[in-house]
């Protein structure tokens, strides 16, 4: 345990978020994403929310500030204008951070980007659409 990080924050996890660089993406994934297939590097948080891991990870990085939308959800397949709740929690999370709300992509494009992410993170979340990319940004001295 470290004081003021997040249990969440595993050793891997925070390994991942350490050796990531600017612009780099990593991959919050619910329980039903093709994590293994689509991950260069595999975390495993079961039992944990999608959005549980956002704000864990928010808490140590910041994203990217150069990008228009530095992070992507996944589009509903056949309803492009719904937002899952999943992702209404994400874009709550998000502005209290500072940034604004989440940018969706088809779920093919979401899928191809995913597969060129840094990480992916395959969380316990078992609600569906409960993905997001994340683009670090960077740290000011």
């Amino acid at each position: 345990m470290l004081i003021g990080i997040s249990p969440l924050l595993t050793p891997d996890l925070l390994h991942a978020l350490a050796s990531m660089g600017h612009g780099d993406e990593i991959v919050l994934a619910d329980a039903n994403f093709p994590a293994t297939t689509l991950g260069k590097r595999l975390i495993h948080l079961p039992g944990v929310s999608s959005p549980e891991t956002l704000r864990a990870v928010l808490s140590v990085i910041p994203l990217d500030s150069f990008v228009k939308h530095p992070a992507l959800t996944m589009q509903i397949v056949g309803d492009s204008q719904t937002r899952p709740a999943t992702v209404a929690e994400f874009d709550v999370l998000l502005q209290q951070h500072g940034y604004q709300a989440s940018a969706a992509l088809e779920r093919q494009a979401f899928y191809l980007r995913a597969g060129q992410a840094f990480a992916v993170v395959a969380t316990g979340e078992l609600r569906t659409y409960g993905n997001i990319i994340l683009k670090k940004g960077v740290i000011a001295a």
